[in-house]
């Protein structure tokens, strides 16, 4: 971490438990990460964040809820799988961490259960350390590339 990062803390709450305001800025993280920044037209609202087993993650700065420098969401499927998505940095806090912080919080609670995700190609090395692999080949999803890849531990 640089002299100038601010310590970031991650926090994580059921869906259910979120609060408003703290919802409200997770979703405007990824809207400005995945629909302006990227330039990705779809409908990021999918109806998934609010399900009963869907947990968020994201990191408070300097051990507050808020700013949010980074978030991810954890689904539970209804055959058991976890899935993962959502993961994205906030472009000020880039480059010191942030994606490890909030992965490694998410496979602590996922343990050695399955886990997929739809990773987007350029960063699927990432998830590679983690253990995932392709599950098939990319696709291009409203002109970004993505990649499937599965996590198993059993």
């Amino acid at each position: 971490m640089t002299s100038h990062a601010m310590a970031a803390t991650v926090h994580r709450t059921w869906a259910a438990d979120l609060e408003p305001c703290i919802l409200y800025e997770l979703l405007r993280l990824r809207v400005e990460v995945f629909v302006v920044e990227q330039a990705c037209l779809y409908s990021e609202l999918d109806g998934r964040d609010l399900e009963d087993r869907t947990r968020h993650y994201w990191l408070g700065g300097n051990g507050n809820p808020k700013p949010v420098l980074g978030c991810v969401r954890l689904l539970e499927e209804p055959n058991g799988d976890y899935h993962v998505g959502r993961l994205c940095t906030a472009r000020s806090a880039r480059g010191q961490g942030r994606g490890r912080q909030l992965m490694e919080a998410v496979l602590g609670e996922v343990g050695d259960r399955t886990c997929v995700l739809h990773a987007q190609v350029h960063v699927s090395d990432f998830y590679r350390r983690y253990g995932f692999t392709p599950t098939g080949p990319s696709y291009d999803w409203y002109g970004v590339a993505h990649l499937p890849m599965r996590r198993t531990r059993r």
